[in-house]
């Protein structure tokens, strides 16, 4: 009995540690090569709740370098642009894994576009890069899929101030390689 107890309190001990607090959640997970961690929040993610630390110290630049790798990874989470302005984004799949499994995009979603539902219709885009035609109107811009080595250059400009969110739209790879473009 006593074996029992001991193995039991154990086990809840070892669950403890393991899944942690709520003060834990802003070290969870990395989302680049550059070691900036995810923040993990309870708050909404609708454009007008999101916080972004830093982003008050960050320049305007609208020319940017991206790169993927074959940890699902993009350098870089969040950017920052003039609105109205055009912006050159140059990414490049820096990886070695195939293209059918690890390759990479950019897409730039408009200001209310669920997220979801965008990468529930890319999965069944393979066709088209996994860019759904069906929600075009939801893209402000992307990238081509690139393979390892590869590169695509795009011109676009935001429509307006605000914070967009980007993603890789390869099946899966969403959950990891997304971030935020925030335009001034």
């Amino acid at each position: 009995m006593k074996k029992s107890f001991a193995i039991a309190f154990a086990f809840v001990t070892l669950m403890a540690a393991c899944t942690g607090t709520d003060k834990n959640k802003e070290l969870r997970g990395s989302t680049a090569d550059t070691g900036k961690l995810a923040v993990a929040t309870d708050k909404p993610t609708a454009a007008a709740t999101v916080e972004i630390p830093g982003l008050d110290t960050m320049k305007a630049n609208n020319s940017l370098l991206l790169t993927g790798n074959d940890r699902m990874q993009y350098s870089d989470t969040i950017f920052k642009v003039k609105a109205a302005e055009k912006v050159k984004l140059t990414f490049k799949n820096i990886g070695k894994m195939p293209k059918n499994s690890m390759g990479h995009n950019f897409v730039l979603l408009a200001q209310g576009t669920d997220f979801t539902d965008f990468t529930m219709a890319a999965m069944k885009a393979r066709d088209d890069d996994y860019i759904p035609q069906s929600l075009r109107t939801s893209i402000i811009a992307h990238t081509r899929l690139v393979g390892p080595g590869e590169t695509d250059e795009i011109l676009f400009s935001v429509p307006g101030k605000g914070i967009y969110d980007f993603l890789c739209s390869f099946p899966g790879h969403y959950g990891t390689m997304r971030g935020k473009l925030v335009a001034e």
